[in-house]
């Protein structure tokens, strides 16, 4: 049990980690994201290969899970969008938002009751957002961009539920990478035209951080959340990944000093965030 809980907060500081890699990585949002999917497919393909597992799917379950894929995909670009055009702290506060946005989808597509105490406290990250957006409007742009990525954010793991009851998780995440990177392999040209990079291959340093993002922050992550699971409940799993923010935003002021930059309004609306993630904490474990 011991080993499952380090192996899960491994996985989650990783995730976190994420974000910070979006800083150090010199490309621009959309070819980030590219490579990330190259690399990664790559990876889960050999390891697939490897093993000899079973990765045969239905057709309608594929189209749907590249579908989603490219979702996951657009997501990743509007958070990093989100970094490049603020910093890393305020990027991972408008990921916090997926909360708020999962509390309306969610009922619709399940077609159940809304529960007003999750809107209530994705209201408080809203709230938190909203104070960080007037009185700093140095991350306006940043800010905008990170709603549209939580927004997205909230969308593809609703819809992988129903998929995975019907689909092995490894299987669903090797195809919705591999979907992603083909819907984005077609649209990058596009992107490209639309908001043109300085810089189109990697450098040296650019090659590091792209390998440490696809296979310790991903793939990594992703095995380590898995092996965890076969000890502790999805419960637990889930209720630790709302770390994922605040580990990331510690990151950031440990590492680029983020927080000399940030005013008393920053500080103001993000107890409010971490407020909301420790209310949704507490009652997730009451509800266990």
């Amino acid at each position: 049990m011991k080993k499952a809980f380090i192996q899960l907060h491994i996985a989650v500081l990783l995730a976190g980690f994420t974000g910070v890699l979006g800083k150090l990585i010199t490309l621009n949002e959309g070819l980030l994201v590219w490579y990330r999917l190259l690399l990664t497919a790559v990876a889960l393909w050999l390891l697939a290969l490897l093993q000899r597992g079973s990765f045969r799917i239905q057709r309608k379950d594929l189209i749907g899970i590249f579908g989603i894929g490219a979702i996951a995909a657009l997501h990743w670009v509007a958070f990093y969008g989100s970094i490049k055009y603020s910093n890393v702290s305020v990027g991972l506060l408008c990921f916090s938002a997926v909360g708020f946005f999962t509390a309306l989808i969610e009922p619709l597509v399940f077609r159940h009751r809304l529960d007003w105490m999750e809107l209530f406290l994705g209201l408080l990250v809203i709230a938190g957002i909203f104070l960080i957006f007037q009185v700093d409007p140095r991350y306006k742009t940043g800010i905008l961009i990170g709603l549209i990525s939580s927004l997205l954010g909230s969308l593809f793991p609703v819809l992988n539920k129903r998929v995975l009851e019907r689909v092995p998780a490894a299987t669903v995440t090797l195809y919705e990478l591999t979907g992603g990177f083909f819907f984005l392999s077609i649209l990058l040209p596009f992107y490209l035209r639309w908001f043109p990079s300085s810089k189109v291959l990697p450098d040296l340093g650019d090659w590091i951080w792209l390998l440490v993002l696809s296979l310790a922050c991903t793939v990594l992550a992703f095995n380590l959340s898995m092996n965890a699971l076969k000890r502790l409940s999805a419960f637990t799993v889930n209720l630790s990944y709302n770390l994922e923010p605040i580990y990331g935003i510690l990151l950031a002021f440990a590492l680029f000093r983020e927080d000399k930059y940030m005013h008393g309004s920053f500080y103001i609306g993000f107890a409010l965030i971490f407020l909301s993630i420790g209310l949704q904490m507490v009652r997730l474990w009451k509800k266990q």
